[in-house]
């Protein structure tokens, strides 16, 4: 009998195509599905999910592959999947409807809609039989059937009353600035300290991180903590910042032989992690390790970043890798790997003592005991790699040299990693998004200007010419997803205010205005489309997008930073470097209408307290110039100083204030001007570093 085969054939996302033989008659979302269902009076049922969700494969494995189960929603509903990384819009709209209802949000997330979009029941996962007080998926389709026929009043008022509330929450701790705002007041250091103390409150002070289990990186909170302490120098905010670190590198929720991080860890030890491997987690976790490592000069933060790198590298690289040399490569990266091989979670990454033994031979007594393999395993009979003792106390405790110990282990991880290579690999999401794309190509121009490695940089410029070539026709419209020589769906604010950003980075370490350039006119694009009336926030779809109920704004910085946070980095960057105050102004009356909810809640506000404590601090404008650019430039680089605008060039350029009206010189000046007022040009960084703890 021939496999049946629904509508998600057609499509190109790795999520959609796991559904693509499922007995229920699925369509993508689009105007077929939304047309049919008000053509047949039938309601909408709408699962979202994403390819590296196990909790999503449980589900499909339990219910949408059962031909019974299947009947039913073929019969009473239009049914949609939809892959929330190609379309988060719909996922923030619904995922805040399932919140409203129950309290609680994830994935897989299953929500039942009118013909006209608007949601009127929903949940996360439905078990195949009743159990752990939640009805069985078949009780709850049979439930809303019922509904659908003999209470449609109630289902109307609900649908109104929930769309009515996802209108409402866009507005959540936003206040309304009118006139002139100020700075001094809003912007304190004593508010500054609030948000510190605040943080410091959820800080788990033993093993690192914020907050109970589970446990994600919060790499934005961390961030503002290496901030506060640069500006502070308070110690305890540097020490929660390097003990979260360290302790994410040696759990388990960091890769020990093949680099890279998982999403998040489902103890507060960082053991057990949701074994998925995410591209935004790395490139996030990439950035806060080099701020990290200026800081601290720590070799494990070093190690992270070149390994993660190399995992990206190696798994989730597209197109002509720039190391096989010759002229300038494109370079994508894909979306994520998958958290599931052979069904099981985890099962890539876990190792028993016995197969260690045999790979490893004589080395395996000490590689075991290092990484805490032990015969019975540490989770589930098996053993999750991880590191109890930091490589020079164990060194110490053995009696072992420490460089004799770093080879050995260096040479058992390599092995390791290329036996792990011969067993089925988890799936890879091998779609392509802007957004995600950008905040990489973030992760290496700071990888380039903290370590200095060509290769870095080389990677970050072709993959910024991947992204001008196939995420655009214009310069200017872009879209969100690239698969199969195909770009789809327009892109949405985050995908902007990331490459935006990206851009800024990419001209601070090559010195190339035209990153600058197209940064400013991809800014101008975005207030024009996204811009919402008299708030001075975004909207997070374009003003053109037809296909959602309500047009969301998104101010949490969660698992990736907000779209808005970003944008008012963007516009005061921009406004500084090009001399406009109305974006300037912008930037200052986004945070200032937050400030009240991010003094309250830094953990979900990372960014935007980062902002306001850029704008207590003021900006530092530097601008290099003279025929040692680049040495300068390079040098310069390696310091922490995260609340600047860097410009440079090897001589004055009028259409750039900070670069205009500069007289020429034989040696390489460097400028520096904070707060409209400007210091005596110097030769050396050094220099500059004094005048900066002075200013």
């Amino acid at each position: 009998m021939a496999k049946h085969t629904n509508r998600l054939a057609e499509e190109t996302s790795p999520y959609l195509l796991q559904h693509a033989h499922n007995p229920v008659d699925w369509y993508p979302w689009g105007d077929e599905a939304l047309g049919k269902a008000k053509q047949e009076d039938k309601p909408l049922l709408v699962s979202i999910g994403y390819a590296a969700c196990h909790w999503c494969h449980v589900m499909e494995k339990e219910s949408f592959e059962n031909e019974e189960t299947a009947a039913l929603m073929n019969e009473h509903f239009i049914n949609i999947k939809i892959d929330r990384e190609e379309r988060p819009d719909l996922d923030h709209i619904y995922m805040d409807a399932v919140q409203a209802m129950t309290g609680s949000g994830g994935w897989p997330l299953n929500i039942f809609l009118t013909p006209d979009g608007r949601p009127f029941y929903g949940g996360t996962y439905f078990p195949p039989k009743a159990i752990y007080n939640r009805p069985s998926w078949q009780e709850v389709l049979t439930g809303v059937a019922n509904a659908w026929t003999e209470k449609r009043d109630d289902i109307d008022a609900q649908a109104t009353n929930l769309t009515g509330h996802i209108v409402q929450s866009n507005s959540f701790g936003q206040q309304a600035m009118d006139g002139d705002i100020n700075i001094e007041a809003l912007f304190s250091q004593e508010k500054a300290d609030t948000m510190f103390n605040n943080i410091m409150g959820t800080a788990d002070k033993e093993e690192g991180g914020f907050g109970n289990a589970p446990k994600f990186p919060q790499t934005f909170t961390i961030g503002y903590l290496l901030r506060y302490f640069h500006k502070t120098g308070n110690e305890q905010a540097l020490a929660q910042a390097c003990l979260s670190l360290d302790k994410m590198i040696q759990g388990g929720l960091y890769d020990h032989l093949g680099g890279g991080f998982a999403r998040y860890s489902t103890d507060k030890e960082w053991l057990v992690p949701h074994f998925e491997k995410m591209l935004y987690d790395n490139a996030l976790l990439v950035s806060v390790l080099c701020d990290a490592f200026q800081l601290t000069q720590q070799p494990l933060y070093k190690q992270a970043v070149e390994e993660t790198l190399a995992f990206v590298e190696r798994e989730l690289f597209f197109g002509n890798s720039p190391s096989t040399g010759g002229g300038r490569g494109e370079v994508g990266f894909y979306s994520a790997l998958d958290a599931d091989s052979e069904g099981v979670e985890g099962k890539f990454y876990v190792w028993s003592r016995a197969e260690i033994a045999t790979v490893l031979q004589q080395d395996a007594a000490i590689f075991c005991a290092f990484y805490d393999v032990t015969e019975a395993g540490n989770w589930e009979h098996t053993n999750i790699l991880n590191i109890r003792k930091p490589l020079k106390q164990f060194a110490i405790d053995n009696n072992i040299p420490e460089n004799t110990l770093q080879e050995l282990l260096q040479r058992s991880r390599e092995k390791l990693l290329q036996h792990r290579a011969g067993r089925i690999r988890p799936l890879l999401d091998d779609k392509i998004l802007l957004g995600w794309n950008a905040l990489m190509n973030t992760a290496y121009s700071k990888a380039y200007s903290v370590f200095g490695n060509p290769h870095y940089a080389r990677v970050a410029q072709e993959n910024m010419e991947f992204i001008m070539n196939r995420f655009t026709r214009n310069g200017q419209e872009f879209f969100h997803t690239y698969k199969k020589e195909v770009a789809r769906y327009p892109a949405f604010l985050d995908d902007y205010a990331y490459l935006i950003q990206a851009l800024i980075h990419l001209q601070e370490i090559t010195g190339n205005a035209d990153y600058l350039y197209q940064a400013k006119s991809l800014t101008q694009w975005v207030t024009d489309q996204f811009s919402e009336e008299g708030t001075g926030y975004f909207f997070y779809t374009h003003k053109g997008q037809q296909d959602v109920i309500v047009r969301k704004k998104e101010v949490y910085d969660g698992a990736i930073p907000s779209g808005n946070a970003i944008m008012a980095f963007n516009l005061q960057y921009m406004g500084v470097v090009f001399d406009m105050s109305g974006w300037k102004e912008r930037a200052i009356k986004m945070c200032a209408g937050l400030q009240q909810a991010v003094h309250r809640y830094p953990g979900s506000f990372g960014v935007w307290a980062g902002m306001i404590l850029s704008i207590a601090g003021g900006v530092e404008e530097i601008a290099i110039i003279g025929k040692d650019v680049e040495l300068v430039r390079r040098e310069l680089l390696q310091h922490f100083i995260p609340f600047r605008v860097l410009q440079s060039a090897p001589q004055a350029n009028n259409d750039l204030p900070l670069l205009a009206g500069k007289p020429p010189t034989p040696d390489t000046q460097i400028y520096l001007c904070k707060n409209y007022q400007c210091s005596a040009p110097v030769e050396k960084v050094a220099d500059l570093i004094r005048l900066l703890k002075n200013v």
